[in-house]
């Protein structure tokens, strides 16, 4: 706290550096506003005294439930944080672990952090939320706040897991947005990285192809994915990832959209339709990538969609499917719509 104060006078004696990024509800003065503070230490950790902040326990977000039963992030200011750490006989300096994740429609930097050496119950109490498991907590979170979750987990886990230098072994620093690491020996600069993804609804003109892992919930179906090798294009991906794990050729590839997805370990998600010939539809499922895969009608995939998430302690539809803000259910409903359009224009 001492350390902070002073740079808040540095911040607001440079106006004609930040002041306009700052203060302008503009997305680009937004964007321009979270770089600075990627670059300048010193505004960064200013930043951090007016800021939001997300607290996790163990990498598990705490989350709160509203009046109408839904869920949302509990966020804390610099202030919040510092008296929760004082309740609990925790050393002040832990703020300095806070890493940047955003700036919210009012500007307000957004921070996370970490409190796992704190009792979680403790602290889910004293903060009137409760700790939930990532996967979990997609469930229960509506679109843009499992995104900022995900993202602050990711990079937790990233500085978690990147403390030391893979060339030197000597111990790597951060900078105070959290935005990278440097080795203090050969001063090498490591960033967060994600691993790329292809995600693929396979349709033969009048049905889509989904399906399962075991590791899946009970119901759940979901488009076809899997890692890029190295040196591989996104088309050269998908084609041999279906035709490892379905027995298909694939045709026409199509582009839709992207995720980041925290699962496992902050993975890049590619989103794309492909098809294949109504004549060479037979399935030969590779066993040991997929527990099931199978061909669903545009009206099995509706009866699906309305289902939506299998009711917590109830029994879980036959067939259900990813969250709304996951990309899978993104593909799906496009499918599924242009379906519906072919079908009113015949």
């Amino acid at each position: 706290m001492l350390l902070l104060n002073p740079l808040r006078g540095i911040l607001s004696a440079r106006p004609q550096v930040l002041g306009l990024t700052r203060f302008s509800s503009s997305f680009v003065s937004r964007m321009r506003f979270l770089n600075r503070l990627k670059q300048d230490d010193e505004a960064c950790a200013a930043a951090l005294q007016d800021g939001q902040l997300v607290l996790f326990h163990r990498l598990q977000p705490l989350l709160q439930r509203g009046p109408t039963g839904t869920f949302r992030p509990v966020t804390l200011t610099c202030s919040g944080v510092q008296s929760l750490l004082q309740n609990f006989g925790s050393d002040g300096p832990l703020l300095e672990d806070s890493i940047l994740i955003g700036c919210s429609e009012q500007n307000q930097a957004q921070f996370c952090l970490d409190v796992g050496h704190l009792d979680q119950a403790a602290v889910a109490e004293f903060c009137a939320g409760t700790f939930i498991d990532l996967r979990k907590s997609f469930f229960l979170l509506p679109g843009p706040a499992a995104q900022l979750v995900a993202k602050a987990q990711a990079l937790l886990r990233w500085h978690q897991t990147n403390g030391f230098c893979s060339a030197t072994g000597q111990p790597t620093h951060r900078n105070r947005a959290g935005s990278q690491r440097v080795c203090s020996s050969s001063s090498t600069i490591y960033y967060p990285k994600m691993s790329p993804v292809v995600i693929v609804l396979l349709s033969d003109g009048s049905r889509c192809l989904l399906g399962r892992q075991a590791s899946f919930p009970r119901g759940m179906y979901s488009a076809l994915a899997g890692f890029c090798d190295m040196g591989e294009t996104l088309e050269e991906t998908l084609h041999r990832e279906v035709a490892e794990e379905v027995g298909l050729e694939v045709q026409d590839v199509s582009y839709s959209s992207s995720q980041h997805w925290p699962f496992p370990h902050s993975s890049f998600m590619l989103g794309c339709h492909a098809t294949v010939s109504p004549a060479h539809t037979q399935l030969d499922v590779d066993r040991s990538e997929l527990e099931d895969a199978r061909w669903f009608t545009p009206e099995e995939i509706s009866s699906a969609l309305q289902a939506g998430v299998p009711p917590r302690g109830g029994r879980p539809p036959d067939v259900w499917l990813p969250p709304k803000h996951a990309v899978a259910h993104h593909l799906i409903t496009e499918w599924r719509d242009r379906q519906r359009h072919l079908q009113a224009s015949e």
